[in-house]
């Protein structure tokens, strides 16, 4: 059986409700027909993703955030599995975290971000225990380039982003921990979770798979901040006949151009859509570090 839906979500960890009403955006496409959605807070959206996913079981989600730490950090936190640590955060623990200063627990300075800077313990010779297997990966790596140039030259110049990194320019930290009570709830609203449990998007019961998604290794190298270099990409896809974006409604192409979240929501559900095919594969990863800290889904990755 074919998907019946695919959503990419720009994911916002913004405190106000406005802000996320205004950064948050779905790229959807069902039937053939793409969608851009924005205007729900957190919470509303993941109410309604489990609502599509209850009309339409045949459906991949994919979130712009990090869904897990490096290994290190869940087995000093006592947690087995990546749905141990979320209830943990879900439970109060994300917010402590996140708090620049805080009189009743002390602030965990692994956390880091303006006004403070990379402790030491993350930084130098010991730069990757900030980073989980996976993000070390999607970034551009000497091997990379001799087996893959083209997804060597689509990332070239990213530098690696630390979940532990909770403010500051490219900070990824605020926006996960805080996707991780949604995470949960859509867990136990019955979604799969790649790569900690295999798709079961061809059983004759299907569910719903959520996947943790980076837009930079779906746009590719774009100054996505400047509208004309948004409008300039999107030209040149329908330049090049591109049949995912050839067929796009001028309204969808005008909120494109018009926002970064938008853009980023578009490209990264067109590229779920011309690789839809692989997401019914995807089985659950056997390897004990990967079990915790999770992988970032890009076009033709396979783990068994």
């Amino acid at each position: 059986m074919e998907l019946e839906r695919v959503v990419a979500v720009d994911w916002s960890g913004r405190v106000d409700v406005a802000g996320q009403r205004r950064h948050i955006w779905a790229g959807v496409w069902a039937a053939g027909e793409v969608m851009l959605e924005a205007g729900r807070t957190r919470e509303e959206l993941v109410e309604w993703l489990i609502a599509m996913s209850r009309e339409t079981p045949r459906m991949v989600v994919s979130l712009d955030c990090c869904f897990s730490f490096p290994a290190w950090f869940l087995a000093e936190h006592a947690c087995e599995t990546v749905f141990e640590f979320w209830r943990k955060v879900a439970e109060g623990q994300g917010e402590r975290w996140l708090a620049r200063e805080c009189e009743e627990v002390a602030r965990d300075v692994r956390f880091w971000g303006a006004p403070h800077k990379r402790p030491e313990e993350l930084c130098g010779e010991n730069f990757h225990r900030g980073l989980r297997l996976t993000d070390m990966d999607n970034k551009v790596t000497p091997k990379m380039v001799g087996e893959d140039p083209e997804r060597a030259a689509k990332v070239r110049g990213i530098t690696p982003k630390s979940p532990f990194q909770i403010g500051g320019s490219g900070s990824v930290g605020t926006g996960s921990l805080r996707a991780m009570p949604f995470l949960l709830r859509m867990w136990e609203a019955g979604f799969r979770v790649w790569p900690y449990e295999s798709a079961q998007l061809k059983d004759a019961r299907p569910r719903p798979l959520l996947v943790e998604m980076y837009t930079r290794l779906m746009t590719g190298a774009v100054a996505k901040s400047n509208e004309s270099a948004r409008r300039r990409y999107l030209a040149a896809k329908k330049r090049k006949s591109d049949a995912l974006y050839a067929g796009l409604g001028r309204g969808v192409l005008m909120k494109a151009q018009g926002s970064e979240d938008a853009f980023d929501a578009l490209v990264s559900c067109l590229e779920m859509v011309r690789w839809k095919g692989e997401f019914a594969g995807l089985k659950a990863t056997e390897d004990e570090v990967l079990r915790l800290e999770g992988i970032t889904w890009r076009p033709g990755i396979q783990e068994s």
